[in-house]
């Protein structure tokens, strides 16, 4: 890769990564996601955030306000259900 290529990776991780999202409800793509509070993990070398929607799961979605929309911190924190998706479940875990 090229510094052009790593130095942008670089802003979007800046740019994005911990930060709470919703995603663009005209995207018929993403439509099963709207209304659903995600928070970015991470940017992959793709430049597609990699996000955390609560489920278990972790959604890579081109990080650009075409798809995804910031959300301010204090929303973010009090429609985000959990921190970490990865938890212990007793019941099915042996």
């Amino acid at each position: 890769m090229d510094a052009a290529t790593n130095a942008r990776n670089d802003d979007l991780k800046r740019q994005w990564t911990d930060q709470f999202v919703a995603v663009n409800p005209d995207r018929i793509e993403l439509k099963r996601f709207v209304g659903i509070v995600g928070r970015v993990v991470t940017v992959n070398w793709n430049n597609r955030a990699v996000i955390d929607f609560q489920d278990g799961g972790w959604y890579d979605i081109a990080a650009s306000e075409d798809y995804l929309k910031m959300l301010p911190k204090e929303e973010g924190l009090a429609k985000y259900k959990n921190e970490n998706s990865a938890q212990v479940i007793p019941e099915k875990q042996g």
